[in-house]
């Protein structure tokens, strides 16, 4: 018969660092850029929005913003290549 695998459990801490938070609300030219910059700095970046291209290619305002999502363990050196 199958074996049952145990759900992995969170460390120690309550924290998980491997999270993955918000750092940036855009338009969808903007996220490029700003993936490209944190790609270029070693920061993985994971880039979420709402946008079916298939069905509307075209976006307008708050309509095609685009969410960038870092590991925490990032969030704050990524807000730092952010700021002016």
């Amino acid at each position: 018969m199958g074996q049952v695998i145990p759900f992995p459990k969170r460390p120690a801490g309550g924290r998980d660092q491997s999270a993955l938070v918000e750092v940036h609300r855009c338009d969808q030219g903007e996220a490029l850029v700003v993936k490209g910059l944190f790609e270029s700095e070693g920061i993985p970046v994971l880039v979420r929005s709402r946008i079916a291209h298939s069905v509307h290619p075209f976006t307008v305002g708050a309509q095609g913003e685009v969410i960038l999502l870092v590991p925490r363990a990032d969030a704050d050196r990524s807000r730092r290549l952010l700021s002016p």
